[in-house]
């Protein structure tokens, strides 16, 4: 009994009720002018669905009346004016199954609560004229039983045609095609730029945190208070650095036109060199080619690749010699960092999200990327080939929008390398 009230105590029940009234308004106003043709209004509906304007507006109505709870964003009713034929003929048959549903409602609303109320004054003895279904007799006790009949059908009856007519504004009013697929590219477009976003404060927090750790852990070891202030003065640094990242990561959550400029480019690897070699680690580098030539999205996803491939030098060998190999010629970026290996091999949990990045930015931009032992050396080898031809590069920086349909046929691990062995981490 109580599921079977539940509808009387919601609000939805009685604004879905005023929207099925609303058509009436139309029907009253034109009553009163002419009573001879009331399919008039019926008819003027025609060409007014086909206004792009009305279904905006119709939307805009049944959201409030019809699905007041329901979450904008999860909302399947449009508020987009027409963009199609298609859409102008939804409005027009939703505008007359309105007009339709509309005495529907109006006639229970009235009718059946007097029905009720003729009932009880039929058991006392008093009948009205205006009532067609109960003919003047004398009074009885089973009118006082029926009268709640009617009251039941009014229920039925508004709650009845108010998810009829929910049900029809969601499949008349409901977005497009174009609409929908408009939706899903800005659903895609978030989500990109949420993990580019998480691939930025992993990239550049964590490069400075496993810096300052390692720095630390040497000058303790250490014990001696020259290094320990060159220790804490590489400490700073990083940290400064650091900073700075996060305010650009920052910069984009808060200013969604800010330029992806902003952020750091190969042009700044020497930076990540220092840093390194800050660290102990003893850094052989080689950059050749015209990098400051680099089409911005690879040379910034060229920084942060090179920053993460250092990154897990330090977390995971330590203070080791490096060697990292940065090349831009025909057509290709190559980035190549290797180190020996002076522990075992670490383990997918440990290092699959540093990897994993790696390998969405090189997919991103259509290139390679391998990751694994090179036994042959036994040395930790981290390889990216990105393609700079030019229709080739994507991003998932807003404006410089990713081509995932290009990009994912690369997103898994290959294995020429020159006998790297690659290790899978997804």
């Amino acid at each position: 009994m109580a599921r079977f009230l539940r509808p009387l105590l919601r609000g939805t029940t009685y604004t879905r009720l005023l929207h099925l009234w609303v058509p009436m308004l139309i029907v009253s106003v034109w009553l009163f002018i002419d009573m001879s043709s009331p399919w008039v209004p019926a008819a003027i509906l025609l060409p007014v669905g086909l206004i792009p304007a009305v279904r905006l507006g119709e939307g805009v109505q049944a959201r409030l009346l019809l699905t007041p709870g329901e979450p904008m964003s999860e909302s399947a009713i449009s508020v987009a004016p027409s963009a199609s034929w298609r859409d102008r003929l939804r409005t027009v048959l939703w505008l007359e199954v309105r007009m339709a549903l509309g005495p529907v409602a109006m006639g229970a609303s009235v009718w059946l609560p007097l029905t009720s109320v003729d009932l009880v004054r039929a058991a006392t003895g008093y009948f009205s004229d205006d009532n067609p279904f109960l003919p003047a007799s004398q009074p009885h006790w089973v009118y006082a039983l029926l009268a709640p009949l009617p009251l039941i059908a009014f229920y039925g009856v508004v709650v009845g045609l108010g998810e009829l007519i929910t049900a029809a504004a969601r499949s008349l009013l409901g977005p497009s095609p174009s609409e929908r697929l408009a939706a899903l590219e800005e659903r895609t477009e978030q989500l990109l730029e949420r993990s580019r976003i998480a691939r930025e404060l992993h990239d550049s927090i964590g490069h400075a945190l496993t810096v300052a750790v390692v720095q630390a852990g040497a000058a303790r070891a250490a014990g001696d208070p020259e290094f320990t202030d060159r220790a804490l003065g590489a400490i700073e640094e990083t940290g400064r650095a650091a900073l700075e990242d996060l305010e650009r990561v920052l910069g984009v959550l808060r200013e969604s036109d800010r330029p992806a400029s902003s952020r750091p480019a190969l042009t700044e690897a020497d930076r990540l060199m220092e840093s390194a070699r800050a660290s102990g680690a003893r850094v052989d580098a080689e950059l050749t080619g015209p990098l400051d030539r680099l089409p911005g999205p690879v040379s910034r996803e060229g920084y942060r690749i090179l920053q993460e491939s250092l990154t897990n030098v330090l977390r995971h060998a330590g203070p080791v010699p490096v060697r990292v190999r940065v090349a831009f010629a025909d057509g290709t970026l190559v980035l190549d960092v290797r180190n020996p290996m002076s522990a075992p091999t670490p383990g997918p949990g440990r290092v699959s999200d540093g990897l994993r990045g790696i390998r969405e930015r090189a997919a991103l931009l259509g290139g390679q990327a391998w990751t694994g032992v090179e036994e042959a050396a036994d040395e930790w080898r981290v390889r990216v080939e990105l393609p700079v031809g030019e229709g080739r590069v994507r991003s998932s920086v807003p404006g410089e929008r990713a081509d995932l349909a290009r990009a994912l046929p690369w997103h898994r691990p290959s294995t020429a390398s020159g006998g790297a062995r690659p290790v899978d981490l997804r």
